[in-house]
Formats: C-alpha cells, sequence, structure tokens
C-alpha cells in the first residue's frame, strides 16, 4: 500500500503560513511591504484588538487587474522574480510569493483593487484558501485588504498569541522598522479608531523625529551627528548620537537597501567605534543605512527576510568603525590626552599599621543571625543556613564569617571588606543592596503588598507610542509594586504616588528606566516583566556608591543579603563578593 501522498493545497498553505505568519506584525509587514513595492505613495493600516479581529492596509499604489487579483492569493506566484538568478538582483521588498497565499490560509480575507486605466476594480473574498467570492466592484485606484479573524482556522496557534498590548508593541515594532526606510510615503496608523500614528512624507531625519521625538521635549534628533561614506563597495549614511547624549535607553536600526536588518557583527562595529565614550550600561543609538549592489548580500536565508548575509562582511565591518568615528570625530572634540612621560609624578603614601587578623575558628554554636543582644529571629535565617559557608564558587572550605562581632571595614565608599579564615572578603555595597531589595520587591509583587508614598507635586511622564502601550501591559504589576498612575493624554502619564522606598527620588526617570529595561530585555510575560520591575526599582532605590556607611549600617546590609539564596550574582549576573585569599594577598609583598 503506497503511503506517500501529495498534502491538499489548504495544508500546504497552512503549514507554510506557520513559518510566514506568525503573529499580526508578521502579517502587516507582508501588506506594508506589497503596498510599497506597488508604488504606494500613501499607506493607511488600520487595526483593531490588536490585529486579532481585524487588520486592513489601504494603498494608493498601482493596483491589480481581474486576473493578478485572483493569482496573487495561489503559493509562488509573484511579480517580482521570473528565474532563479533574480533572487541576486533584487530591489523589492517581497519577492517569494508566499505571503498573501500564508496569509488568506488562516484568515478570512477581503480585497478590493483597481488599476488607474481601469474604469472598474474587483473585490475577491478568500476563507482559509477558499475563494468564496469574486466581482467587479466600484472602488478607488490602488489596493484595500482587510485580513479578519486571525487563525480563526487554527485555534491552537491562536492560543499562543501574547496579550493586546504585548502584540500591539509588535505591529508598532514592525511598522517602524518599514516607516523608518520609506520617509518619503506618507503613513497613518489607527488602532481601535484611535490614530496612533499620522507620518507625513519628508526626509529620513524628519521621519525619525516624527516617531521618537516629542513636540513638548527637546527635538530628538538635534542629538545626533551625520555619518555619510561611499566607497566601490557600500555607501553608509544615517546618524549616530553624540556621545554626550547617549543614554540606558537606546534606538538601534541598521537598514540594507530599503530593508531593515538584524546584524550582530555590524553592531559590534559600531560599539567598537564608540568604545572609550561611553559609561558603563549606555549604549548608542543610531539609524545606519547601506547601499549596496543586490548581488553582493543574499537576503534569502529566512521567511522574515530580516537576517542578511554580505559577502565581504569583515571590509564592511572596518568601513563602518571608520565612518562612525569619522563622524564623532569631526563633531565631538574630545580633549587631548598628553601621554608624555618624561616627567615623574611623586605619589605621597602614607604609613600603614601593621593590623594583627585575629584567627577565628568555628563556633560549633555560632549562628550569624544572631542580634547583638543574642536574640534569635528565625524568620531571618533561611534553611540549611550553615551550607552558605561551605565550599561555593566564591566562599572556599571553611570560610567563617563572624558578622556581629569581627572587624568590618568600608573601603572607597564601594566596598564593605570582612575577614575570614581564608583571606579578605570584598563585598559591593551598591549591588548588596539591590540584592536586597530586589528581593523584597519580587515578593511584594508577588503578593501585591507593595506600599505607597503619595507625591506632595504629580510628575507628569511624557512617553512615545510604543512606550505608552508598554506602559499600559505594565499597570497592573505597576499598581501593585507602589505606583498610582494614570493616563493624561494620548501621550503622557500622570504619577502620583510611588513605592514608599522611592520617596526622595524623582518618579520618572524610575519608570522611564523600567520602561527602558523591559524592552531590551524583550520581556513577554509576566515573570520577565516583573523581574525586571523589581530590578530597576532595587537600582533606583539601592544605596549609591560613595556613601560613607555607619558600622551598624554595614553590618545589617551582610547579614540580610546572607539570607539570599544567592548572595554572589544580581539577576543581571553582575558579582556582589568576591574573595582574596591570603596567596593572592601574599604575591603582592
Amino acid at each position: 500500500m503506497d503511503v506517500i501522498h501529495l498534502l491538499p493545497d489548504s495544508v500546504a498553505n497552512q503549514i507554510a503560513a506557520g513559518e510566514v505568519i506568525q503573529r499580526p506584525a508578521s502579517c502587516l509587514k507582508e501588506l506594508v511591504e506589497n503596498s510599497l513595492d506597488a508604488g504606494a505613495n500613501r499607506v493607511q493600516v488600520i487595526v483593531r484588538d490588536a490585529g486579532r479581529t481585524l487588520l486592513q492596509v489601504i494603498d494608493d499604489g498601482c493596483g491589480m487587474s481581474e486576473m493578478d487579483a485572483r493569482l496573487a492569493f495561489e503559493r509562488h506566484a509573484t511579480s517580482k522574480i521570473r528565474e532563479a538568478k533574480d533572487l541576486f538582483a533584487l530591489r523589492t521588498m517581497g519577492f517569494r510569493g508566499e505571503a498573501l497565499a500564508s496569509i488568506c490560509a488562516v484568515t478570512q480575507v477581503e480585497m478590493t483593487t483597481r488599476r488607474a486605466e481601469d474604469e472598474t476594480g474587483t473585490l475577491i473574498e478568500i476563507h482559509g484558501s477558499d475563494v468564496v467570492r469574486q466581482e467587479v466592484c466600484s472602488c478607488p485606484v490602488g489596493t484595500n485588504i482587510k485580513v479578519s479573524n486571525l487563525f480563526f482556522n487554527v485555534p491552537v496557534r491562536r492560543k499562543f498569541l501574547k496579550t493586546d498590548q504585548t502584540e500591539l508593541r509588535n505591529l508598532l515594532t514592525e511598522f517602524y522598522h518599514i516607516v523608518l526606510v520609506y520617509p518619503k510615503v506618507s503613513f497613518t496608523f489607527v488602532h481601535n479608531d484611535e490614530i496612533l500614528l499620522e507620518l507625513p512624507a519628508g526626509t529620513e531625519k524628519q521621519r525619525i523625529e516624527a516617531v521618537f521625538g516629542n513636540p513638548k521635549r527637546n527635538s530628538y534628533t538635534s542629538a545626533f551627528v551625520d555619518i555619510n561614506t561611499e566607497t566601490e563597495l557600500v555607501t553608509i549614511h544615517g546618524f549616530v548620537v553624540k556621545p554626550e547624549s547617549a543614554t540606558k535607553k537606546s534606538e538601534q536600526y541598521f537598514f540594507v537597501n530599503g530593508r531593515y536588518m538584524r546584524h550582530p557583527y555590524f553592531m559590534k562595529a559600531v560599539q567598537t567605534a564608540y568604545s572609550g565614550m561611553l559609561p558603563n550600561d549606555y549604549q548608542p543609538s543610531f539609524f545606519i543605512y547601506f547601499d549596496i549592489a543586490p548581488e553582493a548580500i543574499d537576503v534569502n536565508i529566512h521567511p522574515t527576510k530580516t537576517e542578511i548575509k554580505f559577502a565581504d562582511e569583515q571590509t564592511i565591518f572596518q568601513i563602518l568603525i571608520a565612518s562612525v568615528r569619522e563622524a564623532l570625530g569631526k563633531f565631538t572634540l574630545a580633549p587631548t590626552i598628553d601621554f608624555d612621560t618624561r616627567g615623574t609624578i611623586d605619589i605621597p603614601t602614607a604609613p600603614v599599621a601593621s593590623v594583627s587578623r585575629p584567627q577565628v575558628t568555628r563556633d560549633p554554636g555560632y549562628n550569624p543571625f544572631h542580634t547583638r543582644n543574642n536574640t534569635i529571629y528565625p524568620d531571618r535565617a533561611p534553611k540549611n543556613w550553615e551550607s552558605l559557608y561551605q565550599s561555593t564558587p566564591s566562599t572556599p572550605n571553611n570560610l567563617i564569617i563572624q558578622n556581629d562581632s569581627g572587624p568590618i571595614w568600608q573601603y572607597g565608599g564601594k566596598y564593605i571588606l570582612l575577614p575570614t579564615t581564608e583571606g579578605l572578603l570584598f563585598i559591593h555595597q551598591h549591588r548588596a543592596h539591590v540584592a536586597v531589595l530586589y528581593a523584597q520587591f519580587v515578593e511584594q509583587l508577588t503578593h501585591a503588598q507593595g506600599a505607597m508614598q503619595q507625591l506632595l507635586f504629580p510628575e507628569v511622564m511624557v512617553m512615545t507610542q510604543d512606550e505608552i502601550v508598554l506602559v499600559q501591559t505594565l499597570l497592573p504589576d505597576l499598581h501593585a509594586i507602589g505606583f498610582d498612575i494614570e493616563q493624561l493624554s494620548p501621550d503622557s502619564y500622570s504619577i502620583q504616588g510611588v513605592p514608599a522606598q522611592l520617596a526622595d527620588k524623582s518618579a520618572v526617570p524610575v519608570l522611564q528606566q523600567i520602561v527602558a529595561n523591559v524592552r531590551e530585555r524583550e520581556a513577554d510575560t509576566q515573570s520577565e516583566w516583573r523581574e525586571q520591575i523589581a530590578l530597576s526599582l532595587a537600582e533606583s532605590a539601592a544605596i549609591p556608591t560613595g556613601k560613607t556607611l555607619t558600622e551598624t549600617e554595614m553590618r545589617d546590609i551582610v547579614t540580610r543579603l546572607m539570607q539570599l539564596n544567592d548572595y554572589r550574582h544580581l539577576p543581571d549576573g553582575k558579582t556582589i563578593v568576591s574573595l582574596m585569599n591570603d596567596d593572592e594577598l601574599n604575591k603582592r609583598f
């Protein structure tokens, strides 16, 4: 009995849709790219329920004939290539001929289209790859395509969609990838009958300002300098941020031949160009456009067409570094550093008193969670606390800390020092306090027990549209941790209360950092964004580096730190404690 058989077209299309159409944002990308390939000057995107129930794209492009309108929904039907060699001369956004077939396989599609030379247009309706009707209609020049009820016939896929706020953020992100590279086309984005973005045609810098700037704040693009380099291999132009204007929240975009791309190797080139110019944890924002011969790149690597292979990546890497450095050198004049070593500098030294470190032995009855008057707080001591003082990657065998009676020092306003039987233990005081507060905030988020401090004067936070959508996603957890915020206008929130631990802090920078961290870590689940909320709050509320601590404060931090399940590292991997053993110390002398 034969077992191999051809799949029905409807099933084959659903399989293809699994690669091409993963969420509403995938659908938006394919439809808008088709509009641009059709030569549209105006594109309107209308979305309802974050694309679950409706995603509509209207353009004024060239339109289609009756035959083309029907053929466009067949698999591998395309007007953009005719033979294999055309794949290496692509100037269009789409070319596979899979997008419309994949979309109609998992949605209900209605499309009207008309060419300028035709008196009437064509209406075609397809449900799950089945043509429901096709007829002559009256419609304007261009194409209007409505995609309804995404994954209506694949309920398992529909269940994997995220919340409306998350899917809307993904839609806006995909929208940005397109509008930033087509500034001469006007775009409108409407969600649930509300215009979120209205972008007139203009220059690249004007488009960047329209997307990320805000009329109530200073010009966003004023902090950027132009880059412009032409070589036989590649032309590079765009904008990079001045080092002094860099922040922890960055916008980083690469485009090649009118197409958004992700490229970690070129990202490293930009970071190399900024080497030594940025504070720790700061990233440069940039919008960089590459123009290169189509045959020198391969965009046919992945269905999303965002992974691009360059034939000569290493040369372009060096050109990119030189381009960014040249731009920064022209517009940001750094002070010259004199490395003349003809003179010598006398560094005064103070006599150091000999300090005898007591030899501490293990007391079987010793409990580090005793207070000074020997009162025991069982709730403070973790289970199996003794294991904290046994062999670990940071603490070797027989390490003993007598936190309530042994010597303790602060060094440089940054470290707490504790002598042990194995050497000198360094504790980063800021990170230690961050770890302690992080655990508290996670607990408060889990049980919605955050304490709130009302602000005497409410603060206003102005945001971009994707930030507004993100805050709406985080709102229940922000309320649970102690924020009292409400939307003031389409682009701003009023902050009237903050978590009690932040009573002496400005609320806006804290919320901005939370939003930036959630975006950068691409936190999509509640547990992921709760981690970023807790970590951001802990970073803001922790004692700053340089603060002088009393002995009581130091011992309190150490005691609370040692109660944590992992007292050696922060959730982002930063080291909290480090041991310099006797051998390392003796080698220095």
